[in-house]
């Protein structure tokens, strides 16, 4: 029997995807009738199905990874080579790989330190966690082990991370889910009857601060956020938002959590999205972009002095982190993020999403002035939304429906475009785009007028 993918028919592949891959968020009755999409071939920013057609890439993978762009020959045969010398082994020991690219990142966070690997943003969220949790227990007899999370933020598929997810739909189903986790209300400034307040982004903040003192300031070990809300509908924090979000956890002692997922590694124009906003987290985590999908890797950056409480005491066997991720031993990962890393500075990739971002926005916002259902136009750099509304004035959403039928219309003309998606019970209305870094003038206007084309149609 071949085992040689390269002498793989098409067809066959699609028979039997359709009878043996379980597809993420698929619902797959159709699929009994008809062939799933499948993607053979990438470059650049374009993709090949199964069938020969081309389509342009806005989301970058689908869920906002490959920031360098598909084809990339110098990081495939960066990890080729670092895997033929060494592949794999368990984080107890170092790599040169790990080792490398854990001080190149760091340079980039002035303020962090550590850099702990694992392989998904579900679990590098986890990570950071259970280090709240354990230190819960070391510091403070357990007490201080709650963590708070924002309405409508994301932060990953397993069980704990979607206990600190606030997109009721995503969880739907998949509980009980485990205790300590409370939610607090979103910054979203075009959903606020305060949002055109100079001072909303303090307002907005203060809720979190009001759900400390409804708790106790003495249970709450910690915050998680995303520094722009990604598939809750790109949501960027207003003025003074996020300083205001640092203040209150100095206040009280809590550690702040910024989730990068999705923001890490230049999708915004800086390598993350909480550098727009002059803070320095606790605790940052990150993956997608990190290896721009090339390999699996996720990281999880603290600070010194978080740390510092895992080795205060040598003599307690019980006082270091006891963790493990198993594939945090690969060496593929580092290795792919370092050259993903080489790209992205040689390139000039960070001024590339800067001026093609506005440049984005720009051609969004008149859409906007086009289109009436087209209600808010917000983001930073190459990650933009375009929150679809029924009446301007109310604001009240479209039904999903709509935001699919356009995302779908984009399809067929050979766009790819995401869409918040089975997220929230009224609010799956925002298309999302998140091209690769490497976007041009000529693919921005190719993304913008498929929509466009799709607006005229369906509104």
């Amino acid at each position: 029997m071949s085992y040689d993918v390269n002498n793989y028919s098409l067809q066959q592949a699609l028979t039997d995807d359709r009878n043996h891959v379980w597809h993420h968020l698929t619902q797959h009755k159709p699929l009994e009738h008809q062939d799933p999409l499948m993607i053979v071939e990438g470059k650049g920013m374009r993709v090949l199905d199964a069938q020969g057609k081309e389509y342009l890439d806005a989301v970058s993978g689908g869920v906002w990874t490959v920031n360098v762009g598909y084809g990339r020959e110098s990081i495939a045969n960066a990890v080729r080579d670092q895997l033929v010398k060494l592949n794999y082994f368990a984080n107890s020991a170092g790599s040169l790989p790990g080792a490398m690219f854990a001080q190149q990142l760091i340079a980039k966070m002035p303020g962090m330190s550590r850099v702990y690997y694992s392989n998904s943003g579900s679990e590098a969220n986890e990570k950071a966690y259970k280090i709240v949790r354990q230190i819960a227990h070391k510091k403070y007899g357990g007490k201080k082990h709650k963590i708070l999370y924002r309405d409508r933020d994301y932060h990953g598929t397993t069980i704990t991370a979607l206990s600190s997810t606030g997109q009721l739909q995503r969880k739907d189903q998949y509980g009980p889910f485990t205790p300590g986790f409370v939610e607090f209300p979103h910054c979203s400034a075009y959903h606020s009857p305060n949002g055109g307040d100079a001072d909303f982004g303090i307002q907005a903040a203060q809720t979190m601060e009001a759900t400390i003192l409804r708790e106790g300031a003495d249970t709450v070990g910690a915050v998680v956020i995303e520094p722009i809300t990604a598939g809750g509908g790109v949501i960027v924090p207003p003025q003074g938002y996020m300083q205001e979000i640092r203040r209150i956890c100095d206040k009280y002692d809590i550690l702040l959590h910024i989730d990068e997922v999705v923001c890490g590694l230049g999708r915004t124009g800086k390598w993350f999205g909480y550098q727009h906003f002059d803070i320095v987290p606790d605790i940052v985590t990150m993956a997608k972009g990190v290896a721009s999908g090339y390999a699996a890797i996720s990281c999880t950056v603290t600070t010194e002095a978080v740390f510092n409480d895992f080795k205060d005491d040598a003599s307690d066997p019980m006082g270091y982190f006891r963790d493990i991720s198993t594939f945090g031993g690969c060496t593929a990962g580092p290795a792919a993020a370092l050259e993903n890393m080489r790209i992205i500075e040689e390139e000039n990739l960070l001024q590339n999403v800067q001026l093609m971002g506005a440049y984005l926005q720009q051609r969004l916002e008149a859409l906007a002035d086009k289109y009436k259902m087209v209600g808010d136009i917000r983001g930073k750099g190459l990650f933009q939304g375009i929150e679809l509304v029924q009446d301007r004035a109310s604001r009240e959403p479209v039904d999903e429906s709509v935001a699919a039928a356009v995302a779908a219309d984009c399809m067929a003309q050979g766009v790819i475009i995401g869409r918040t998606n089975r997220s929230f019970e009224r609010h799956n209305n925002t298309l999302c785009l998140s091209p690769a870094l490497i976007a041009s003038q000529s693919e921005i206007d190719e993304i913008v007028n498929a929509i466009d084309a799709a607006l005229a149609k369906i509104a």
